[in-house]
């Protein structure tokens, strides 16, 4: 299994485990979130009055600037590139994420920023020249020495620019993988009914047991699966 398709099953494990139940609201009630509309709200997906003026008032600030964000694509493109299949972590909109969330979480933003710092400190002592400007060779050949950490060490005791590196490979992942590029990647449908088509045949030879050929006709084929199924009085299958 290559790199692409490990990350894939991981997400796709952590999509399947997160899911969470929501109740239904009554009709009036949805309506009227509905017609809720906030100026500068351009998001598709729905979301309570508070979020969606939160959402508004982020993105009216800037963290990163021009420096940084262009920093910030290389290197996301460096931890997910594009395959022959599906874009790279820029063409899914990943900085653009990354600048939403350190603005969401303060609390990164010392990690991310200071970590740009590290990464052209770096470049510009050994290659005499800023990271995203470096060859992709001496970009790959600094961040070898970031972004494999012992991993018998607690991460806050770790060296801040691993620490970046690591919060920048969870950041680039999630924002891939939670866009249109990256869920068609993952191939991740959501909830789909089953197509069963009995019990195999090996199974019931080996507890003696068989359909009936009646029955077979009405359950089994997968063609008429959308029917709802219909009994008589007396409880005799009829379709």
């Amino acid at each position: 299994m290559d790199r692409r398709n490990s990350i894939k099953s991981i997400i796709l494990g952590s999509v399947a485990g997160g899911l969470a139940v929501h109740g239904c609201k009554p009709e009036a009630e949805a309506k009227a979130e509905d017609a809720q509309i906030l100026e500068g709200y351009s998001y598709k997906y729905g979301r309570t009055p508070k979020e969606k003026e939160r959402i508004v008032e982020l993105e009216a600030e800037q963290f990163f600037n021009g420096h940084e964000l262009g920093t910030i694509a290389v290197l996301s493109d460096l931890i997910l590139p594009a395959d022959d299949k599906f874009g790279s972590a820029t063409e899914a909109g990943v900085p653009d994420f990354i600048e939403f969330m350190a603005k969401d979480i303060p609390e990164m933003q010392t990690t991310l920023r200071g970590g740009l710092m590290w990464l052209d400190h770096e470049s510009n002592t050994q290659f005499g020249t800023e990271f995203k400007s470096a060859s992709e060779d001496r970009q790959k050949q600094l961040l070898d020495t970031i972004a494999y950490p012992d991993i018998s060490v607690p991460e806050n005791e770790l060296p801040m620019e691993i620490q970046f590196f690591s919060l920048m490979r969870n950041l680039t992942l999630t924002g891939y993988y939670t866009s249109e590029i990256g869920i068609q990647d993952l191939g991740y449908k959501g909830n789909t009914p089953n197509v069963w088509d009995g019990v195999p045949e090996d199974v019931l030879k080996q507890h003696g047991v068989a359909y009936e050929e009646e029955w077979l006709a009405k359950c089994i084929d997968q063609n008429r699966r959308g029917i709802m199924a219909e009994w008589d009085e007396n409880g005799t299958l009829l379709t």
